[in-house]
């Protein structure tokens, strides 16, 4: 029965892990367009630690509650809805925040149906990390076949999905991850090969394993730290696609004369901050050409990683598990 309260994370100000809990909020009401999803389940993703820090505030007129995805079951539909979406019909959501919640209003532009054989919690691993990748790959960086393509994180959520979504392009998925489990994991995943970032230079062994020749294309969550082994290791013409920094902002050195040499292209993108019109385009082009390949008989089988499963109220350790870099996969939040 939907009411007009719900729990949701929540926490009064910026710091670590031990600043989260949960509190009873009111529960939103969908506008134009939009539809109420109860929330089943919620992954977790950096985008929520970075705003737990302080250093990452929602888009204008999104939730200031965590969480930008979920899986549930439609509650309720507001006005000027035009389906196919009906009350009771299980979805999965792109969310600009506010998924860490029982429930949460979605346009529903950015619902997409459940792959057949997945279960809720399993779903909640798709659409942020996979979209992102999508984008990334297909949109962004403009992957073809037959191109290799340098994924670093690549146990991560968007790591993995990359990794799949790399050989559906028909190109060559390499990775950076630590520590050799994790490559191996990588691997089994479809990764060519996967270098140890913390016991090589991955830039390096890239040139090896491409003969010389470098690779296409660069997905960097790293950014300022790995500027000269990415530029060292990318072949003439190919794209450097960065979506994060993780490894810091500054960069100190010629890199605007080396990518000129190259004739590559730096081309940076968040998916959190694209507008509604591209986001609803996005979610169509991947429904329409991604989500199948997720149900069992497909010629290419693809499958969201789950980490590790946290029940909601253990929301503190799920965020020290991913602060930690332990996860490979997705970390999932179950609502109670």
């Amino acid at each position: 029965m939907v009411t007009d309260k719900m729990l949701a994370v929540h926490f009064d100000q910026p710091g670590g892990p031990e600043v989260l809990c949960l509190k009873e909020v009111a529960r939103p009401s969908p506008a134009e367009g939009e539809v109420l999803l109860e929330v089943a389940a919620s992954a977790l993703n950096r985008a929520d630690l970075i705003q737990r820090q302080g250093q990452y505030a929602p888009p204008p007129g999104a939730s200031n509650i965590l969480g930008l995805e979920a899986s549930g079951h439609v509650a309720e539909l507001g006005p000027g809805c035009r389906g196919p979406w009906k009350i009771g019909d299980p979805a999965m959501a792109l969310l600009p925040g506010g998924g860490q919640a029982q429930y949460v209003t979605v346009p529903e532009g950015l619902l997409m149906p459940v792959p057949e054989g997945l279960t809720l919690t399993e779903a909640a691993a798709i659409p942020e990390a996979w979209l992102t990748a999508f984008q990334l790959l297909h949109c962004v960086g403009g992957v073809k076949e037959g191109e290799t393509v340098l994924i670093h994180a690549g146990t991560g959520g968007v790591g993995t999905a990359a990794i799949q979504l790399t050989r559906l392009f028909k190109a060559i998925p390499l990775v950076t991850t630590s520590p050799k489990e994790k490559i191996e994991m990588a691997k089994r995943l479809g990764a060519e090969t996967g270098f140890d970032y913390k016991k090589e230079d991955f830039s390096e062994e890239a040139l090896k394993t491409t003969q010389g020749v470098g690779v296409n294309v660069i997905l960097d969550c790293i950014g300022g730290s790995y500027w000269e082994k990415n530029i060292n290791c990318l072949a003439a013409d190919g794209r450097w696609v960065l979506y994060g920094l993780m490894g810091g902002e500054d960069v100190r050195g010629p890199l605007l004369s080396k990518l000129l040499w190259k004739r590559a292209s730096l081309r940076a993108s968040l998916l959190r901050l694209r507008d509604r019109k591209y986001k609803e385009g996005l979610v169509e082009e991947f429904t329409e050409t991604v989500i199948s390949h997720f149900s069992p008989g497909s010629a290419v089988q693809l499958r969201p990683v789950v980490d590790r499963v946290f029940p909601m109220a253990e929301i503190q350790k799920a965020h020290m598990r991913m602060e930690a870099n332990q996860n490979v996969g997705k970390i999932i939040l179950e609502m109670p």
